[in-house]
């Protein structure tokens, strides 16, 4: 056997283990698809997919890397290897996801190492120093908060972006970000992962909240369903939404069959939905739900989580009452803390220092 043989055949042989398994949980979901519409992703992939996530499971024997199968939109069964486990936890067999690719923003930490940098050097005294002149680290864990600037450096290095100096000094290319942020998207662990929503289609058919479909509905664009697969299931499942919407009073169908949607739609459903779930989580934690209106500001100690067709909400609990605003991975290690944030809409700004630039 040639040399240049073996790993092909090696190669055609994964593929084919990628494609059973692609196989196995479509049938597992009652489906059949074409292996000619797989498509098989090592890295992130260059355009967004949207699609159910029907098979979920490690990449590597350390746990740390995720396998996702994601029944598209587009008609086409996706595997997309290499996740990061944190960024996919929440992401659950029917749960409706966009995975998309690495972030060009890059990091803030990154960006925070080049407003510290002079001349090309970044130097861990400045930065400290200024950190405790600005108080703006929340919790005032400065040591802690330059020191994961620091372990982001050592990453850097042994990629070969920075160079360290000395314990206090580390050299800072021109184009930091740039090759940073590019590291990142090598690595495959950059690729951008939303939860769409937890609930799959028909739960989100019969729900008082304001749903992903209902979100498509206002939107009014169809053009990204292939009629074929899961975009033809979409399809379906917005008709039935639009058919309990009329039912409820929430939309109208007009004569000439386009249906037409009562006023701030999605907030009105978000609200409903919060005014139910707070008064059944009031009965068990024999605490008073309180409402938060726009413009409000919200205050007390994050205890924990719901997750309501509308999305994820934050419990945030005062004195004898609670209240449930939107959660955002900004507060995610705040667990336990005061938290504070301004309600704007159906979302809410939190407000955990003068200077979001702050978040790691």
């Amino acid at each position: 056997m040639s040399e240049g043989l073996e790993p092909t055949l090696r190669e055609m042989g994964e593929r084919g283990d990628i494609i059973r398994t692609m196989q196995k949980a479509l049938r597992a979901e009652g489906a059949e698809r074409d292996p000619m519409s797989f498509a098989i992703h090592d890295a992130a992939p260059a355009t967004p997919i949207v699609g159910r996530v029907i098979d979920k499971h490690l990449s590597d024997e350390l746990g740390e890397e995720l396998t996702l199968v994601v029944d598209g939109i587009d008609g086409r069964t996706h595997h997309v290897a290499g996740m990061d486990a944190a960024r996919v936890a929440e992401a659950r067999i029917g749960s409706i996801v966009e995975i998309g690719p690495p972030d060009g923003t890059g990091r803030p930490s990154d960006r925070a190492i080049v407003g510290i940098a002079e001349e090309g050097v970044y130097r861990l005294s400045r930065h400290l120093e200024q950190a405790r002149f600005e108080g703006r680290v929340p919790g005032g864990d400065y040591d802690g908060f330059v020191a994961s600037h620091v372990r982001r450096l050592e990453a850097l290095r042994r990629a070969g972006i920075v160079e360290r100096i000395d314990a206090d000094q580390w050299r800072i290319p021109d184009d930091f970000t740039t090759r940073a942020a590019a590291h990142d998207a090598g690595r495959g662990d950059r690729a951008n992962i939303r939860v769409l929503s937890t609930f799959d289609l028909d739960r989100q058919i019969g729900a008082d909240g304001a749903t992903w479909l209902d979100r498509r509905l206002v939107g009014g664009v169809v053009s990204d369903l292939v009629p074929a697969g899961f975009g033809e299931q979409v399809r379906e499942a917005m008709e039935r939404r639009w058919d309990r919407l009329i039912e409820q009073g929430d939309a109208v169908r007009r004569p000439d069959g386009r249906v037409s949607y009562r006023r701030n739609l999605l907030a009105t459903l978000q609200e409903r939905e919060v005014a139910r779930i707070g008064a059944d989580l009031a009965a068990t934690k024999h605490m008073q739900f309180r409402g938060a209106a726009d413009g409000e500001t919200v205050s007390g100690t994050f205890t924990g989580t719901a997750q309501l067709s509308s999305g994820k909400f934050a419990i945030v609990e005062k004195s004898h009452e609670f209240t449930l605003v939107p959660w955002r991975p900004v507060i995610e290690r705040r667990l336990g803390q005061e938290v504070t944030g301004i309600m704007q809409g159906a979302s809410v700004s939190w407000q955990l220092g003068r200077n979001r630039g702050l978040e790691l």
